[in-house]
């Protein structure tokens, strides 16, 4: 990945790091299924709005419609219902750790289903390095919860991951087609996939108008760790493919814990440095430079 993509691929993680905290904050007066409507509908009004200024248009005809319909699906509607189910279960720090194993079935589905991303030795050590990277940086205390009386809800959230994984390797095939484009089209098919369940099930028109501090993680979410950030999304993966895209789960957490530190003058403990230091290498091996680098001095 060139330089640039790299910049972008931490700045996607600041913003899908924010993800977490806004779901978490939302999910607390909106049921989960409610509340990923409301995600991709904002979403996806955000992107029209830009759409409409910069002129961006994409011409749908049927076979071009079911499929986005179905990359709506698995990257939208059942990956971010599995996770705002289980978020009512779980804490987002756990969230996070399962939510790195993105980049194992990202590798996994790319190895069967395409031609030029097969495993190689750097892919799978560095996908495992950042794996336990993620681990040690959050510390025992989370990763002590995993399995008990949650389980359901810690499947769920790795559920959402081999959406994720086949979502980013079916992603490939929209690369020609203009970024903001592709990402509106996506959050409105998800929109109107969601319409239907959310009418039948939840109801929200009978439910309370939620807090203004609801509201605005509202906001957060959809303009911000969903429209905006899947122009970047589709941007890096047409740019660089499917397996580099998922490395942004790996990045999720450390733009988190830097930000506490920095913004909020949070303490970095030791664990956080190990983890951080497992990322990296984990990041150089599946990029291959620093090993051609080291080969050819």
């Amino acid at each position: 990945m060139a330089p640039a993509d790299w910049g972008a691929l931490v700045l996607l993680s600041m913003i899908w790091g924010g993800s977490f905290f806004f779901g978490k904050v939302a999910i607390a007066e909106i049921p989960p299924l409610t509340m990923v409507f409301a995600r991709v509908t904002i979403g996806a009004a955000a992107l029209f709005l830009i759409a409409r200024l910069t002129g961006a248009r994409l011409a749908l005809d049927r076979r071009l419609a079911a499929e986005f319909a179905l990359l709506a699906l698995i990257a939208n509607v059942v990956p971010f219902g599995l996770i705002a189910w289980s978020q009512q279960h779980i804490p987002s720090g756990l969230s996070s750790i399962l939510n790195a194993a993105t980049p194992l079935f990202t590798v996994l589905v790319a190895q069967a289903f395409t031609r030029d991303e097969k495993f190689t030795a750097g892919k799978l050590a560095g996908v495992a390095l950042g794996f336990v990277g993620v681990a040690v940086m959050m510390g025992p205390a989370l990763l002590g919860q995993l399995g008990g009386q949650h389980l359901a809800a810690q499947l769920a959230a790795l559920g959402a991951t081999v959406a994720y994984g086949f979502a980013s390797v079916y992603g490939r095939r929209f690369r020609a087609l203009p970024p903001l484009a592709v990402a509106m089209t996506q959050l409105a098919f998800s929109s109107l996939l969601l319409l239907p369940a959310v009418a039948a099930v939840d109801q929200p028109w009978r439910l309370p108008l939620p807090s203004p501090k609801v509201m605005g993680a509202l906001a957060g979410l959809g303009v911000l760790s969903t429209g905006i950030a899947y122009i970047l999304y589709f941007r890096i993966l047409a740019r660089n493919g499917a397996t580099n895209i998922s490395l942004v789960t790996f990045l999720v957490p450390v733009s988190a814990i830097l930000l506490g530190a920095l913004v909020l003058g949070e303490a970095l403990e030791p664990h956080d440095a190990a983890g951080f230091a497992l990322i990296t290498l984990g990041l150089a091996a599946i990029d291959g430079r620093a090993w051609r680098w080291w080969r050819g001095g």
